[in-house]
Order: C-alpha cells, then structure tokens, then sequence
C-alpha cells in the first residue's frame, strides 16, 4: 500500500495548472496513481504522499494502490499521446457522461509532451471499460466503445483493441487513424481460442502482450504486426487478468468476476512472479498467495 496524498481542482484549466505544479514539486507522470472524475466533472488526483518514492516507482506498482476515496468517482486507466498530438484514453464508460473528460485527456496529453513522455498509465479500479480516442482540442472526441472496441493499446506501428464479448483482438494501423480517424474498420488480426477476451494488458513489453480470455492467459507476440501475431504461452484458468508486468519482473494480476463485457469487481492488482518464471506458473503463484480457509 502507498499511502497518497489527494488534490482536487474544479476546473479542467486547474486541473492542467495543477500538474505544471505538480512537476515543478517533481512529480512525473510516474508518479501520478490515479485520476478520476467525479459526478460534477470535477478532477481528482492523487500521488504518493512520500514524494521521495516517485523516483522507484513501478508501473506495477501503481496497479496494486487502493483508491483514497470513496463515493461515485470515475476513473481513467491509461491516457496515451499519439502521433500528431492525438489523444486515446481508457478508463470508466461514465466519464463520458461529465462533459470534462476530453478536456482533461486532452491537458494530460500535453503535459506529458512537455516531460518527454508518451503514455501516462494509472491504478486499478473497477469498472466496465470506456474508450476514447480525440485528434485534436478543437473536435469532438470518439467513444470507441460505441463499436465494440476497449481496452486499447499503442504498438510499435499502431492500435490494438478487443471487442466486447468477441475472441477478436483488432488492429488499426497509425497511417490509418491519421488519415480517416478512428471511425474505421479495424482488421482483426488474432482470435483467442480460450473464449472471449476479458482484458488487455495495458501496455506491450518487448513485443510480447498478456490477453485474459474467459478460460485462461494468452501471451502473444505482436512484432509481426500486422501480418502476423504469434502466440507464446498460454495459461488456462478463470477469473484472472493480467493488468501490467514489470520489466523484467513480476506480473499485475487481478482477480474478478467473469462477465460478457469483462471482469467485474476487480480488486487491485497483486504482484506475482518473478522474472525467472513464466506466464504458464501464474495461476498457481496466486492460488498459493490466497489465504487458506
């Protein structure tokens, strides 16, 4: 557990001057746990309390905070900035209902652009998934749930998204999205053969990606995109996802309930594993974490 330290700004401009503070104090975007919205769109943030931890932090680590508030807050999972200044956000379909998310992914995105970083990734929560991709400040932004399409991840050369309640993992090339937006059809370019996939890991790691599938683990390589997506290792169980790893390291695991859009009630992530172990060993790493009756 971090213990976190929460700033709320009422504004979208407050929020965007909030984090230019924020990085004067030097906060990075590593250090920054989670971003959530409220139900007046309100924009709330919290970092570690302790800023010396910043510096070695993990994205792992962040996957295993538990959230410092309570009440109705709707959360982003992970807010990258694309080519061309383009934004794509995931995170709680509901923070399309407060009118201030586009704003906020938007800021965000610039100030990772001003600290020389491309991707902002958050704390779990749960929640069904949201979404997002914007082109610019000036125009609307595209809820890519509207077609199915969550969970969204940057490659080397694009997006990949899963469809709710479909074994399909999609991709949409970046010559693509620039030229006609996200409004596109997306070429799928693997299909699980564990069921539905449930979850994406949120970022790729040396071309390798982690799919929760309604019966097991999938570890796919995606460097042969988008001709070819091989799969690695596979590991049968249910109700487990893999949010995140880290370098080298142990794998963000979360447990839930399997639902046709995904897991539900989803609790913050474990770190299980180590780099000397593989996928295929994660299930019963984590039956024997679980306390015994």
């Amino acid at each position: 557990m971090i213990p976190a330290k929460v700033f709320h700004f009422r504004e979208p401009a407050a929020a965007i001057i909030g984090f230019q503070e924020l990085a004067k104090r030097g906060i990075t975007p590593r250090g920054i746990l989670f971003i959530a919205l409220d139900t007046r769109g309100e924009c709330h943030v919290a970092i570690p309390s302790d800023s010396a931890r910043v510096a070695g932090l993990r994205v792992g680590d962040k996957m295993t905070c538990e959230t410092p508030w309570e009440g109705r807050y709707f959360h982003f999972d992970a807010i990258h900035r694309l080519p061309g200044d383009t934004v794509l956000w995931n995170g709680d379909r509901r923070l399309g209902d407060t009118g201030s998310a586009p704003e906020i992914a938007f800021g965000v995105s610039q100030w990772l652009k001003s600290m020389n970083v491309k991707n902002m990734f958050l704390g779990c929560t749960p929640h069904q998934p949201g979404c997002w991709w914007m082109e610019d400040e000036r125009t609307p932004d595209v809820d890519l749930h509207a077609a199915g399409l969550v969970d969204a991840v940057v490659t080397q050369n694009g997006l990949l998204a899963r469809r709710i309640g479909e074994r399909g993992l999609f991709h949409l090339d970046f010559a693509t999205l620039r030229e006609h937006g996200a409004r596109v059809p997306w070429t799928e370019v693997y299909r699980s053969t564990l069921g539905n996939i449930l979850m994406v890991e949120r970022r790729v790691i040396n071309y390798s990606l982690v799919l929760s599938c309604e019966e097991g683990l999938i570890e796919i390589d995606v460097s042969g995109l988008p001709e070819q997506v091989v799969e690695l290792q596979r590991a049968p169980s249910t109700g487990l996802g893999v949010v995140g790893r880290i370098d080298g390291g142990a794998f963000a695991v979360c447990q839930g309930e399997i639902e046709p859009w995904g897991l539900a009630k989803v609790r913050p992530a474990e770190l299980v594993g180590s780099s000397s172990q593989s996928l295929s060993e994660l299930p019963a790493l984590v039956a024997a974490a679980r306390p015994q009756d």
